[in-house]
């Protein structure tokens, strides 16, 4: 996994997994503006010719280091990023009940969103 690079593309909503010039996971995610600041991460996707080499791992570790280093929380409704949270306490502190009833209330104002 050395040679893959994490970056966030805010705009499209995606924190990307690339390798050379190839998206090989990703965490396709919105950004909750009310009644706080959280990154919602809806689905996490990685390519299966690059399973179980960590990538979806180290997808949810750069998206809750990315919050904590701009102060917002991490209101996760993907199920892999809310299992990979239960399993990484110290990491990925856990979102207010209400923070997560917003996006959950955001998602379904917006269905074809993802």
């Amino acid at each position: 996994m050395s040679d893959i690079e994490i970056r966030d593309d805010r705009a499209a909503g995606r924190l990307e997994a690339v390798a050379g010039d190839e998206v090989v996971g990703r965490i396709e995610y919105f950004v909750l503006d009310a009644p706080a600041t959280a990154f919602v991460p809806v689905h996490t996707i990685v390519e299966p010719a690059h399973e179980g080499q960590g990538i979806a791992g180290s997808l949810a570790r750069e998206l809750y280091a990315t919050a904590e280093r701009e102060g917002v929380t991490v209101a996760p409704l993907c199920p892999y990023v809310v299992k990979w949270a239960e399993r990484h306490p110290d990491e990925a502190p856990a979102a207010d009940p209400a923070l997560l009833r917003a996006a959950k209330d955001w998602l379904k104002a917006h269905p074809g969103r993802f």
